[in-house]
């Protein structure tokens, strides 16, 4: 998987492409027009956004980021964006090559900007694990960015953001707990997760779960496994006495219904990792999503 590198010098970032100018673009009717890339991000922004800005999304639900691209409407929607909400870490793999042929100029926030990435040991992801937002004391900082950036060109709303943030990070902060209660109910050497590929690091790290290995030993679905680390894979689970395999609920369960033949554990399909479900399924907002996913987690290892 190519990643795309942008370098900051500061936690508010104002990406200017194709223009010898870095102001923001002009904005409608006095307020810009915002859009985030995935789901959950849309969700966090809006949180900070309120009824001041609405925010667009540009990728639907279920849509997996690692293998999504831009659709002709996708990149006229782009085109009309004045602020652009990004992970960041080479998230959005398709994103540069995109943002090169649309030109123009937008302000770019990047949620993940300022957080130290865990790395990808397979080397397939130079810039390292961009799933930061599965510990929510992480997707504290993504807040304080969109916060940030929003002021950035509507300074007239920073109270709005800025209440609006202080408001979200104390549920953020109650999710941690509300997490780590329901976690301490399964015995340690219970929490053994094996994944389609490397989504959950930042979640096992705060929670205090071992990850026994991925099916793709990578932080992206994008390089197939070669027969000898799937081998490897198998007599990993069977000494460590892991018992699921867990996927995202948009991935190929291919690879993993054939571990599990080989094993005799079991397969869970409906996390919703890389993107929320729609308004009227179990995930639609990112607490939801994680309050779901530790639920689906806890309920298969008990």
């Amino acid at each position: 998987m190519k990643s795309f590198k942008l370098f900051v010098s500061s936690s508010v970032i104002a990406l200017c492409l194709l223009s010898s100018s870095c102001q923001p673009a002009p904005v409608k009717s006095g307020l810009p027009i915002v859009m985030a890339t995935e789901t959950f991000l849309g969700d966090i922004a809006q949180n900070v956004a309120g009824s001041r800005i609405n925010i667009e999304t540009l990728l639907p639900v279920t849509v997996d980021p690692h293998e999504y691209q831009p659709k002709p409407q996708d990149v006229t929607r782009l085109a009309q964006a004045q602020i652009l909400i990004i992970n960041g870490l080479g998230y959005e793999s398709w994103l540069q090559k995109t943002l090169d042929n649309l030109g123009g100029q937008r302000q770019m926030i990047i949620a993940a900007n300022g957080i130290t990435p865990n790395s990808d040991p397979s080397g397939v992801h130079p810039l390292g694990d961009p799933h930061m937002w599965m510990n929510p004391l992480d997707v504290i900082n993504y807040a304080i960015q969109i916060r940030d950036g929003l002021t950035l060109t509507d300074p007239a709303g920073k109270d709005t953001y800025t209440r609006n943030a202080d408001t979200y990070i104390a549920e953020l902060h109650g999710l941690d707990q509300w997490v780590k209660d329901q976690v301490n109910q399964l015995p340690v050497e219970k929490r053994l997760l094996v994944t389609n590929h490397d989504a959950l690091g930042y979640f096992a790290s705060a929670y205090d779960f071992k990850i026994v290995g991925a099916v793709f030993p990578s932080v992206t679905t994008e390089v197939s496994p070669s027969a000898q680390q799937l081998a490897g894979l198998i007599g990993t689970i069977r000494s460590s006495g892991a018992r699921v395999i867990f996927l995202d609920i948009g991935e190929n369960q291919n690879m993993a219904q054939q571990i599990a033949s080989e094993t005799g554990i079991k397969v869970v399909t409906d996390l919703y990792v890389e993107s929320l479900s729609a308004p009227g399924g179990p995930a639609p907002t990112y607490i939801e999503m994680i309050k779901h996913d530790v639920t689906v987690i806890l309920d298969a290892l008990k």
